[in-house]
């Protein structure tokens, strides 16, 4: 048996979470591109659509709705607050917390931003042949919704981090899980 040759990357040509970094990283690049040096950076285009989907978020909602950590988050809010593209206020449910919205800055910042977002989904798409596109998209949207599930809080308030949700099964085809069951009943007849 032929020993598989050793690549020259370690491995890495053959790693998932490598490989996602590897497109992260050309999605943020083509933003960059198509937003320019002085347009909204990938993750200020994110919480600005995030804050403007509702009006007044908790800071905790802009993390469950972007995936962005806590204190990124909230650094990267405060920059946004200074730069005049968000608003704080009082929360008017709960007098502990703060809430953000989108300023009238912010607003044109987000219609312009849209543009680009736009524009970088696009090409990075035109990566992929054309019948692959959508199934890559609905792949993403999976494993998005499956960190998501995970990061969410458990029944008891802890968080379930770590705990991996076990993926839906896809279906298989009935007629070949029927022959495989008959298969297995019926008795070895000796030759």
């Amino acid at each position: 048996m032929a020993k598989k040759p050793k690549s020259s990357d370690g491995g890495l040509s053959q790693s998932v979470t490598h490989l996602l970094h590897r497109v992260l990283q050309l999605a943020l690049d083509f933003h960059a591109e198509a937003s320019g040096p002085a347009g909204l950076t990938q993750r200020q285009y994110t919480v600005l659509a995030a804050a403007g989907a509702a009006d007044g978020v908790s800071q905790s909602d802009l993390v469950r709705a972007t995936g962005i950590d806590r204190s990124t988050l909230a650094d990267l809010v405060a920059r946004m607050i200074a730069k005049g593209l968000l608003e704080r206020e009082r929360s008017a449910t709960d007098a502990r917390a703060n809430t953000v919205r989108v300023s009238e800055a912010g607003k044109l910042a987000l219609a312009e931003g849209g543009k680009p977002a736009a524009r970088s989904d696009e090409r990075l798409l035109d990566l992929l042949p054309p019948k692959k596109r959508e199934t890559f998209v609905k792949t993403l949207t999976t494993l998005a919704t499956a960190a998501d599930a995970t990061a969410a809080p458990a029944k008891d308030g802890k968080a379930s981090k770590g705990k991996t949700p076990k993926p839906a099964k896809a279906p298989k085809a009935a007629a070949s899980k029927k022959k495989s069951k008959k298969a297995k009943k019926q008795p070895k007849v000796a030759a």
